[in-house]
């Protein structure tokens, strides 16, 4: 079943950088930003990344916190983390039980190749908890910006 906006928000404690542990029911009161991303430092994921970080004050003053999802391990959201100075948070779904919750995880295709992996998609959650708007198919450019408007008129 996927999840559509007006949905309550799987709740979820996932392992995070720096020895973090990241769960929403942590967040509440708070509007809550979840992307899922495939892989850290890769180029779009990357710059995904870095775009939440410069914008972070502006979701900050919205009342919304940015948490990124991966199936990467700690190790390397750590180095991802240090590498590029980022100022979001990220957490690794290693056993894919959030990413399959969220409906993230699938089929994907790549030069005529099938493979599993992350659908890069972005939740914007309310203060309640409910899922006030997605964005699937993410393509990064400008993207950060059109989140953090959503996030403002929330």
């Amino acid at each position: 079943m996927a999840l559509a906006a007006g949905d309550k928000a799987p709740d979820f404690a996932l392992p995070g950088d720096r020895g973090a542990k990241i769960g929403l029911s942590a967040f509440k009161g708070r509007k809550v930003v979840l992307y899922f991303y495939p892989k850290a430092d890769t180029d779009a994921c990357t710059r995904e990344a870095q775009d939440f970080t410069r914008l972070r004050p502006d979701f900050e003053a919205a009342g919304a916190v940015v948490i990124g999802v991966s199936r990467d391990p700690v190790k390397a959201l750590d180095r991802f983390q240090a590498k590029y100075d980022l100022g979001v948070q990220l957490a690794t779904d290693e056993s894919l039980k959030v990413l399959e919750a969220y409906g993230v995880w699938g089929e994907k295709s790549m030069y005529g190749r099938s493979y599993l992996g992350i659908a890069r998609t972005t939740f914007l959650i309310d203060g309640k908890g409910r899922i006030a708007r997605i964005w699937e198919k993410v393509k990064v450019k400008g993207h950060a910006e059109e989140v953090l408007a959503a996030a403002k008129a929330l």
